[in-house]
């Protein structure tokens, strides 16, 4: 009897009542580029808003170390008044000229250390790669300048007391705290991602006509949203996250780091990356992905390629569905990049 109490159908409906703003519907160039303007104002104020004037970067030095096909450097840059952020930057031994650069966003895990083979002490090693693969080191023997934001709550940037107690993450304990101010843990990564652009285009090796990015889960939905917001990123790829919100947050356990109030009433998730196009984007999804379900990877794709397929742009988009789990592929991301940047 107690069965009809169950919330599970009044959830469901809630969801099929609700109709986005600005799912993407467009005929045309122009009401394409009227959605794609209305959408990214509207996507900058769920995600809390951004300042109206960015804080000094001050760059500081804080090591350089020589790896062979690389030099490492961490620098500290200013992001919000108040709040400096780490970035590693991976800069390839060998140059002629100005280097593409990529703006690599780490997914949970403890932090910027674990995609550049460092273990969570800073300390280099032969490490396991794990569940992204030291996808920066990968891209920086490539020939890409790589800019590795350490994300808030994560790694060097977890409260202190997470970090004294030796804990996984802050994402909790700051999504909340944020929450209540009406503002949002999505946006303050995305937000300095796009601050570490501002720093990669002052970068005397890098062309800044040619810096893209690349994240995986969480990263990738840090990565998605700073490209469909600052269009210096020229090329893109997501890995493990590109989905519907219905079929993976909303169905799946996942980090409240990854919700953002409200933001359902005017956009599913494809329409948020639908907004890269033109440029290149590349989306990884991997078969057995248990917490970004390959059916509504395949049904968020086949959205983000109509917008493509509008403006006439259809090889700009790719796809590499994988046999695997919730992992970087690499098998095309990185020849993808290199062939647009």
């Amino acid at each position: 009897m107690g069965q009809m109490w169950h919330p599970d159908d009044y959830l469901e409906a809630l969801y099929r009542s609700i109709k986005p703003e600005f799912r993407f519907r467009a005929q045309s160039e122009a009401e394409w580029g009227v959605w794609r303007s209305e959408l990214k104002e509207r996507l900058a104020a769920s995600l809390g808003g951004f300042p109206d004037n960015a804080a000094d970067l001050q760059p500081k030095l804080v090591e350089e170390v020589d790896c062979g096909a690389y030099v490492r450097q961490r620098v500290e840059l200013v992001t919000f008044p108040g709040l400096t952020m780490p970035v590693y930057v991976l800069v390839p031994a060998r140059r002629d000229g100005r280097l593409p650069a990529v703006v690599a966003c780490h997914g949970h895990g403890y932090g910027s250390k674990e995609i550049t083979n460092l273990r969570p002490d800073g300390v280099s090693a032969a490490m396991e790669p794990g569940y992204q693969r030291h996808f920066a080191v990968e891209l920086a023997k490539r020939g890409f300048v790589v800019i590795v934001p350490e994300l808030l709550g994560f790694g060097d940037r977890r409260t202190k007391a997470e970090a004294d107690g030796d804990g996984y993450s802050s994402c909790h304990e700051i999504s909340t705290y944020l929450l209540q101010l009406g503002l949002t843990m999505a946006g303050h990564r995305v937000y300095e991602t796009i601050r570490a652009v501002d720093y990669a285009a002052r970068r005397p090796e890098i062309d800044p006509e040619r810096i893209g990015c690349m994240g995986i889960s969480g990263g990738g939905l840090v990565a998605s949203f700073a490209a469909a917001l600052d269009e210096r990123l020229k090329a893109v790829v997501v890995s493990g996250y590109v989905n519907t919100f219905r079929a993976s947050i909303l169905s799946v356990h996942h980090c409240v780091d990854n919700y953002i109030p409200g933001l359902l009433r005017y956009a599913e998730q494809p329409d948020i990356v639908g907004l890269i196009a033109p440029r290149p984007l590349l989306v990884e999804s991997g078969t057995d992905d248990p917490i970004f379900p390959l059916s509504a990877a395949d049904e968020a794709c086949g959205q983000i390629a109509a917008v493509y397929r509008l403006l006439g742009e259809e090889e700009k988009f790719a796809r590499d569905t994988f046999e695997g789990g919730h992992v970087i592929s690499g098998a095309q991301a990185y020849d993808w990049l290199l062939r647009w940047l």
